[in-house]
């Protein structure tokens, strides 16, 4: 029986992508299948329209440097980070202060990157956090755990395809094909009286994240949106005219032949999919403060922006984002690049944020970074290298703000004495052994989402190891759920 799903999926992935792109082809397939869905979502639990929650997932492909994102401004603290990092350390002038509405345990301040000033402001605000030392782990492990093997490191640690995959299923010690994203989307399907667009929406195109047992993901192009049919409503002339009447002829009978029926019932909901959501971008409101700069990141968060101020018409209360932004693989050139490229996310950002907050969804829609890991503390000479543990962000009303979650570590290289370590979490080289998990991460997030605690498990298998479900506390505190 599995083999028989793989092989429709494959031909129904090859051939529809080819028609009419990246678009929500999979779901009458998959709803005429009786597949295995994480359990059933009681949608009477939802309110009215208010009731409207999204996440949008933003992915920094290629391992971003976070720990010159967050940098410790306190001399001695300071001093540590600046002879780990050489000739890669920021000055600490330049250092952009943030205040913490709770002390560091170890009284460090703190600052961001020179090309973060409006997430300096939205974190002085309360609107973003960080959760500091975050990366994959199967169960908690220390050290010596890790040099002896006596505790099963993630598969495939500072690969970039496998730790990337972790990232977006959740699953650390297996290469699985369905993410989290996906199974939350199979997990609270009825959420949504529109199915004929997926709840989860990408601007980044395929992913893992989004794809589950029931649903993939619903393309858009960051700059063109909903693309759908090329030129299917042209009728500029009567060869167009006629190739649009061939294919509706070809859309409208029922065929007995499984795939030829099922192929004809994606591709006809496609086409509807793609002319609502249309429909919901071309009428979209002209935001105040407008996204000027023309990068693929802006773009993306544009066109979320839009189809979340359409969510009334689609007739949706829950809806998943994908955005990804590449080019944080820095073996080389860290600085320069690094500032570049911040300072085009850190624009992009608070763009966003002031869209949410025009349409009035600010408290509903929760932002947040991904990437497969940080950066090491050491230079390579101009650049670093693959390590694992490492910052990430939340931005959204919901957020419990301007605060740093989890442990942020010192940053002075271990001297490698188990006996007496400067650094327990500095496994070489300035890579550090995460001190909080993906699982924890992501279940605060798919709690505030309406995930049952009680389904945690069925999304992420080993929170068991790190967070109990039913001890009536949230995972790491960082949403007000």
């Amino acid at each position: 029986m599995s083999t028989h799903k793989i092989n429709r999926r494959t031909f129904l992935g090859q051939a529809s992508c080819a028609a009419i792109g990246s678009t929500t082809l999979f779901s009458t397939l998959l709803n005429l299948e009786s597949l295995n869905a994480a359990a059933a979502f009681n949608s009477s639990l939802l309110g009215g329209p208010e009731d409207y929650k999204a996440l949008v997932c933003i992915m920094f492909s290629g391992g971003i440097d976070s720990f010159n994102m967050v940098v410790p401004r306190s001399n001695a603290a300071y001093a540590e980070y600046a002879k780990t990092r050489s000739n890669l350390a920021l000055d600490q002038n330049e250092l952009r202060p943030v205040t913490l509405q709770k002390a560091d345990t170890e009284g460090r301040e703190f600052g961001f990157h020179p090309s973060m000033p409006n997430m300096q402001a939205l974190f002085n605000k309360g609107k973003i956090a960080f959760v500091s030392n975050v990366g994959t782990l199967v169960q908690p492990m220390n050290k010596l755990e890790y040099y002896n093997g006596i505790v099963q490191p993630p598969l495939g640690l500072y690969s970039h395809s496998d730790q990337q995959q972790q990232w977006q299923t959740g699953i650390p010690n297996a290469r699985a094909a369905i993410g989290w994203g996906g199974k939350i989307a199979d997990l609270m399907r009825s959420a949504n009286n529109n199915q004929t667009i997926s709840m989860n929406i990408s601007l980044g195109g395929s992913n893992i994240f989004q794809n589950g047992e029931n649903s993939v993901e619903y393309s858009i192009d960051p700059y063109n949106g909903s693309t759908g049919i090329d030129a299917y409503h042209d009728d500029s002339n009567f060869l167009l005219k006629l190739r649009r009447k061939a294919i509706d002829a070809l859309l409208q009978p029922v065929y007995q032949d499984i795939f030829k029926n099922t192929y004809a019932k994606t591709i006809k909901t496609s086409v509807e999919g793609n002319e609502m959501l249309s429909n919901v971008l071309d009428n979209a409101p002209v935001f105040s403060d407008p996204f000027t700069n023309d990068h693929y990141f802006s773009r993306s968060l544009e066109m979320v922006a839009k189809t979340i101020a359409g969510r009334n018409q689609l007739d949706v209360k829950r809806q998943i984002f994908f955005v990804e932004i590449g080019g944080w693989d820095m073996h080389d050139e860290l600085l320069d690049n690094q500032r570049n490229l911040l300072a085009i996310v850190d624009e992009t950002l608070v763009k966003f944020y002031n869209a949410l907050v025009e349409l009035g969804v600010q408290d509903q829609v929760t932002t947040f970074s991904l990437s497969e890991f940080s950066r090491t503390l050491t230079s390579n000479g101009n650049g670093t290298d693959h390590a694992w543990g490492a910052n990430v962000f939340v931005m959204g009303g919901a957020v419990q703000g301007q605060q740093i979650y989890g442990k942020y570590p010192s940053l002075a290289l271990s001297n490698d004495n188990l006996n007496s370590d400067t650094n327990p979490l500095d496994v070489g080289g300035g890579v550090f052994l995460p001190t909080t998990s993906t699982d924890e991460y992501f279940a605060e997030l798919a709690l505030w989402y309406g995930v049952p605690k009680s389904d945690l498990a069925l999304l992420f298998p080993n929170i068991g190891y790190f967070y109990n479900p039913m001890s009536g506390k949230t995972p790491i505190g960082f949403l007000n759920i």
